[in-house]
């Protein structure tokens, strides 16, 4: 799909822009059961949908008090821990020559099932640096509820073959170039068994997001939705570039296909809400024409999360947010939303009644240094833990969707020997005779299967953001 070529008249600068988004400082189941099942699972769906319906009619969701999601889910099949994670090369064209490093999240069974595309976003300096995309949080909800999730890394970003084009300061042809790659993705995977290419949904965080709604004006036939976490480019070296990226999006909802859903929040480190109102409005002013219906648009403000609302969709702690808004979106665009099979999520330890959690002093065998870390891990919010060695090692992680993890495998990247969990949320989780193997197992959920946690920003929030600090 030619992408590049929908929007003309624009001026392409020749001066590189520099991306400012990212907010955190990095380190880094049966047939059998049938009936029933189905019959639990669609009066669960159904009334998950009427709350998620009543929460968008009372105001900005992040207002409104969102239950925890609770999942009776014990009699569903079971999916791995790591959601059957698999990793491909998806060809960009028919040449095969260029490849784009992507990770496939999906139910056991052969499908088909209907599928996600999850766009990243982009975090400051060289795009290779950046980290394979791994949506944890965001695949989990959809894997349980029958959903192939698929993350591709773009050209030039990680592993992915090709080179990132900025485009100068256009930001509407860098949309486009992106959405370029989105287009190879959903082609590739709706050509596979296993996926039901009429029900396609396409999300994206940050440049993820805008490269979703720019792929929306010439998406698939079988896409039915695309979901835009805080969407946009920043490009601080570029002047205007406000009014670019407000224009960028008044492009693309000339053009715009399919029904769209917006989720910002107020606190967001990268866009004013001003800016915000800007690019909605103008994408929505643009809507329809002649030859074209409008393709229905609409924008949630959720409002404050945590200190920056541009990490919720990497969050485990966004899911209870911004889940109730997406599932009646799906619901309105007549795709499933039931939850249809059990996945965990990351267990912590239980609690050894060590010491309190704020008593630095009883913290082992830390130094001067590791104890001021230890007072800042305690400033952080309550998804969060702390690793300690033998040697005096120590990191500390919060948010993302395994903090246990990270701080684990930060830990180990400054320690001759292995890292344990000292406390966890609000809980000491330390024991002197407990084995390092059986920290690295709670920090998995007792999962051995599942993958390491890796720890990148932006979403990227995407990706896993997380605030870190390690020795």
């Amino acid at each position: 799909m030619a992408f590049r070529k929908l929007l003309t008249g624009w001026v392409v600068a020749g001066t590189t822009c520099l991306v400012s988004v990212a907010h955190a400082a990095p380190l880094a189941e049966s047939a059998a059961r049938g009936a029933t099942a189905a019959a639990n699972a669609n009066a669960q769906a159904a009334q998950s949908r009427d709350t998620a319906r009543a929460a968008l009619a009372g105001g900005p969701l992040g207002n409104a008090n969102v239950p925890r999601i609770a999942l009776d889910d014990a009699y569903l099949p079971a999916v791995r821990a790591d959601l059957n994670e698999q990793v491909i090369r998806v060809p960009v064209d028919a040449s095969g020559d260029v490849t784009l490093e992507t990770t496939i999240y999906r139910p056991d069974g052969p499908g088909p099932f209907p599928m996600v595309v999850f766009n990243h976003g982009k975090i400051p300096g060289d795009p290779r640096l950046q980290t394979r995309s791994d949506p944890l949080s965001f695949a989990r909800e959809f894997v349980r509820r029958g959903y192939v999730v698929v993350a591709p890394n773009r050209q030039g970003f990680a592993d992915s073959g090709g080179t990132y084009q900025q485009d100068g300061c256009d930001v509407a042809s860098n949309g486009l170039g992106q959405a370029s790659d989105v287009a190879a993705t959903v082609a590739y995977m709706s050509k596979q068994s296993y996926v039901d290419p009429n029900q396609i949904v396409v999300a994206g965080t940050s440049h993820g997001g805008l490269a979703t709604m720019a792929y929306g004006t010439e998406a698939a036939k079988g896409v039915r939705a695309l979901i835009n976490f805080s969407g946009g480019l920043r490009q601080d070296a570029c002047t205007g570039w406000q009014g670019n990226l407000t224009q960028a999006f008044g492009a693309y909802g000339g053009k715009a296909r399919v029904a769209s859903l917006w989720l910002y929040g107020d606190n967001d480190s990268v866009w004013s809400r001003d800016l915000v109102t800007k690019m909605f409005a103008a994408y929505e002013g643009a809507q329809g024409g002649e030859d074209r219906p409008a393709a229905v648009a609409k924008l949630v403000d959720f409002g404050s999360y945590k200190n920056d609302a541009h990490r919720l969709v990497g969050d485990r702690d966004g899911v209870k947010i911004w889940w109730p808004t997406v599932e009646a979106f799906l619901a309105s665009a007549g795709l499933p939303t039931a939850v249809q099979y059990r996945v965990n999520t990351p267990a912590a330890p239980h609690g050894t009644g060590y010491a309190s959690i704020d008593s630095v002093g009883a913290v082992p065998f830390l130094d001067q240094a590791g104890r001021d870390g230890y007072r800042n891990f305690l400033k952080q919010y309550s998804s969060r833990a702390f690793a300690v060695s033998d040697s005096g090692a120590w990191s500390w992680a919060e948010g993302g969707d395994n903090p246990m993890n990270v701080a684990i495998s930060n830990c180990e990247k400054h320690s001759s020997d292995p890292c344990r969990l000292y406390a966890v949320n609000e809980t000491v989780v330390w024991n002197d005779d407990t084995a390092a193997t059986t920290a690295q197992n709670g920090a998995n959920g007792g999962k051995d299967a599942a993958p390491a946690a890796t720890a990148s920003t932006d979403n990227n929030a995407a990706d896993n953001s997380h605030s870190l600090a390690s020795r």
